[in-house]
């Protein structure tokens, strides 16, 4: 406890954030070796296992990878949105499991990022995007939920990769990763997936025309479709 009377944040803890601050200001570049454990320690006046949990913690949110060996050592990653969106949804479950944040909360958020996206995915996709999304596609009648939620995962992620936008990706993906999907879907009314299928669908043909104006459309129509569906009337 500090004299002020404040609770210290564990050694470690401060270690990792000066080192992620150093990483996020870009004085430390992705590739770079950060210093050696013995550096680190006499840096820092730490322990060796100090400055190890602190390399773990950082390690675990994807900021740096550590190898082996003679030329190994800890290295600033290169940013991957997939990889870092990782922590963004360890924060987002945790949101929703504590009911901090709902359905209701999630959708605006999916309605705020989904509707340009989709439009942005429209003016600049490439052949290789369009084969992406229709490997997406539902198939209702043989799907069983689990297919269903990994399959409309995977569409949504081809969808934001088409807009070309790595920030798109990054803030998009954790909304596709939430803990109680499966209990939503379980409320889903029949028919429901059939009319998600149609929908995607649709929005595939805006992107394959390259309709930035139709995908909007369509794009908001279905999370207004899904609103209607899974939140109870108030």
């Amino acid at each position: 406890m500090g004299v002020d009377g404040a609770v210290r944040p564990p050694a470690y803890q401060t270690l990792a954030e000066d080192l992620r601050a150093e990483i996020t200001s870009g004085r430390l570049r992705p590739g770079e070796r950060l210093p050696t454990e013995p550096q680190l320690c006499a840096r820092s006046g730490v322990s060796r296992s100090t400055v190890r949990e602190a390399l773990r913690l950082l390690a675990s949110q994807h900021l740096i990878v550590t190898t082996r060996g003679v030329t190994g050592g800890s290295f600033v990653a290169h940013p991957s949105p997939q990889d870092l969106s990782d922590t963004l949804s360890t924060g987002l479950n945790l949101l929703i499991s504590t009911a901090t944040a709902g359905l209701c909360d999630l959708l605006e958020v999916r309605e705020s990022l989904e509707v340009p996206a989709a439009a942005q995915a429209a003016r600049r996709r490439t052949e290789g995007h369009i084969a992406e999304l229709e490997a997406a596609l539902l198939d209702p009648a043989e799907m069983d939920v689990t297919a269903l939620l990994a399959t409309h995962k995977a569409f949504h992620a081809a969808l934001v990769a088409a807009t070309g936008n790595p920030l798109f990706e990054l803030l998009s993906r954790p909304l596709y990763q939430v803990s109680n999907e499966r209990e939503v879907a379980a409320t889903a009314p029949p028919g429901f997936w059939q009319q998600v299928d149609l929908d995607h669908r649709e929005l595939l043909r805006c992107v394959k025309a390259q309709d930035a104006e139709g995908a909007t459309k369509v794009a908001r129509e279905h999370i207004t479709f899904i609103r209607t569906a899974l939140v109870p009337p108030d």
